[in-house]
């Protein structure tokens, strides 16, 4: 009982509807994109993957095992998604795009991808589109929307460590109608109505994708943390981090060496997340890295 309740927690969290998308659970990010990845319904006529350059490798080699070719989309010199070239590579594969796989945010640049934007130029391609939301999700609220809103994302993945939950779960969350169809990416316990020494009936979403026994402990842990976030307000999460992201990009600009990288300017602090890129002039950034993690945690 705490396992499902778990699961419509998260579903709840992101605005998922039950009756149109599942939640499947699994061990972080990199194996929700994987399933998604050997389970999503390329056609010979649609094989493409529409992904960009600032990706994390899981949201690009997943993709490159099982998608019959993946454009990157390229970036401009701050990190940013070059939308003119989105929408170029759109227009060039429109008849072959498959899905369009983006992430919500990045952990290099802190830049925000329009998600919802990219998500409705995705639906006029005819392609599906699914958010790498493992950076956004712990920042912003992420919502799914209703299918029928051309803005909605199709598919989201998560990963519990990001969002101050343990290591070891992660969830996938999307529409329901493509995992009740085709064989199982894992067969075994679990994933089965059925099964004859001739035949095997599926189970339905989401345990026809949840094969073994399951992380209860980090499926309720990864709950408890949204519960939590929801008791904040996403909003105020946001405000917060924005406040010490402006302090931030204000102090580092005053001190003599630095160089910043991405978008700079502190009036942006809420249209971005709080990571800061930066260099220290004559000294190897391996050595900043260390003394940072040593001294200041």
């Amino acid at each position: 009982h705490m396992y499902e309740q778990a699961r419509q927690i998260t579903m709840a969290f992101f605005g998922a509807d039950p009756a149109t998308h599942t939640c499947i659970f699994g061990k972080n990010t990199t194996e929700a994109i994987n399933k998604l990845a050997r389970r999503f319904h390329f056609t010979d006529q649609r094989n493409v993957v529409l992904t960009s350059g600032m990706e994390h490798h899981s949201n690009d080699l997943p993709w490159r095992a099982n998608a019959a070719e993946v454009v990157h989309v390229g970036l401009h010199p701050d990190g940013s998604l070059d939308i003119g070239d989105f929408e170029e590579a759109l227009s060039t594969y429109a008849d072959r795009v498959a899905l369009v796989s983006v992430s919500g945010g990045s952990n290099v640049t802190g830049y925000i991808s329009p998600i919802h934007d990219l998500a409705e130029m995705a639906h006029q391609a005819g392609a599906l589109f699914m958010a790498d939301a493992a950076q956004l999700a712990p920042h912003r609220k992420v919502e799914m929307l209703p299918l029928d809103d051309p803005r909605h994302l199709d598919f989201m993945v998560i990963s519990a460590h990001k969002m101050y939950a343990p290591f070891g779960t992660g969830a996938l969350i999307g529409r329901r109608d493509v995992f009740e169809t085709g064989d199982p990416d894992m067969v075994g316990g679990g994933v089965v109505e059925i099964v004859t020494l001739d035949d095997v009936t599926w189970a339905g979403p989401p345990d026809r994708d949840e094969a073994g026994s399951p992380n209860v402990v980090g499926a309720v842990a990864l709950a408890a943390a949204l519960k939590t976030l929801m008791e904040i307000g996403m909003d105020k999460v946001a405000a917060h981090e924005a406040e010490l992201t402006a302090y931030t990009l204000e102090k580092l600009a005053q001190v003599d060496g630095v160089a910043l990288f991405g978008n700079t300017d502190p009036a942006n602090a809420a249209n971005r997340l709080g990571v800061v890129p930066f260099n220290l002039r004559g000294v190897d950034h391996f050595k900043v890295a260390a003394i940072l993690g040593h001294e200041f945690g």
